[in-house]
């Protein structure tokens, strides 16, 4: 048989390159005219949980995120809309096809050095700040970390304190008080209406590290979560994680309170604060802010820097003096490394 040149080869129409397709490419997307708001609970190994609010009956989904969204995440507290199967059913399975702007978002990074953010909750209002007076022993600087992290999410900040029996709370409440952080105090055991009352109607996230009682006290505010409770190790002094994940619970409306949302988180050993630049942490105490007009460019507001406002305002009695070292506490809390 004779053989072919490359000439013949080229020639031959089984090696043409397929054509493309002529259908004309359109940017139009989808409607989803169709699709229902809900609100993101819990996130589990890329499964979410959303909760649509219906009349009569609230109901749990099941749900994906679409891959239109690409790798926009999704966290706790957010609003979705959602299409498919949003009966609820066992086996049932919807898609997350657009998350609603967010009014707020608290993150943290791993650490100081980390540039990854890591969104913890969505549109909350309040940051409570759960804290042990012994047993573990308290962490102010976890704590002022903690607290740097809700005024640039635009949160409001409360201070949590537990296990009263076992040490004073002055201690710890003084070195807060004069930022005017508010606070309260609870007792195992006894009735949480305090609290209930700084948490009604508000969607509020719950950080602390282990041990300190904080499943104890969602178990509490909402009763029959069953949340699992750890204990302190002696030799550390440290708990042992019991919450894995994120979880949102609805407080129920009692004694004419109208209820609200906590999220329940993850123990935490550090809150890393790379994504807070330091030098906006003063828009949240707009008093001080005011005093800081005549600055020299570029002034952090640090104890070190040098004719700064808030030292000339100490000196002629226009704040307090305790005020200014509190706040220059959090700014320095931005820069130092909170370890284990």
């Amino acid at each position: 048989m004779p053989s072919r040149n490359y000439a013949e080869y080229a020639d031959d129409g089984r090696f043409d390159r397929p054509r493309r397709s002529t259908r004309p490419r359109t940017k139009d997307r989808p409607s989803y005219d169709d699709a229902v708001t809900a609100m993101v609970v819990t996130v589990d190994r890329g499964r979410l949980t959303c909760l649509i609010e219906a009349e009569g009956e609230d109901r749990l989904v099941m749900a994906m995120k679409s891959r239109p969204l690409g790798r926009k995440g999704v966290v706790v507290g957010d609003r979705v809309r959602v299409v498919g199967d949003v009966s609820g059913t066992e086996g049932s399975l919807a898609r997350i096809v657009e998350v609603e702007e967010r009014r707020t978002v608290l993150r943290r990074t791993a650490d100081d050095d980390d540039p990854v953010e890591r969104v913890i909750v969505a549109n909350a209002d309040q940051l409570v700040v759960v804290a042990a007076l012994a047993d573990p022993e308290p962490r102010p600087r976890l704590i002022d970390r903690a607290l740097v992290a809700a005024f640039d999410a635009g949160l409001e900040p409360l201070l949590c304190l537990t296990k009263p029996d076992l040490a004073d709370p002055e201690t710890l409440l003084s070195i807060y008080r004069p930022l005017g952080v508010p606070y309260v105090v609870t007792r195992r055991g006894e009735e949480l209406a305090d609290i209930r009352e700084r948490l009604d109607g508000r969607i509020s996230v719950l950080v602390g590290h282990s041990g300190v009682g904080k499943s104890t006290l969602v178990n509490g505010l909402v009763p029959g979560t069953d949340r699992a409770i750890g204990h302190v190790n002696a030799v550390t002094g440290r708990g042992r994680h019991t919450s894995t994940s994120a979880l949102m619970l609805r407080l129920p409306a009692i004694d004419g309170m109208r209820g609200g949302w906590i999220v329940d988180t993850p123990g935490i050993r550090s809150f890393g604060l790379a994504h807070v630049d330091s030098t906006d942490l003063i828009g949240a105490f707009p008093d001080l802010e005011a005093l800081t007009t005549d600055c020299p460019r570029g002034c952090t507001h640090g104890e070190s820097e040098p004719e700064c406002g808030l030292d000339d305002a100490v000196a002629d009695g226009r704040t307090e003096r305790a005020r200014v070292d509190s706040f220059r506490r959090l700014l320095a809390s931005r820069e130092r490394a909170e370890g284990d």
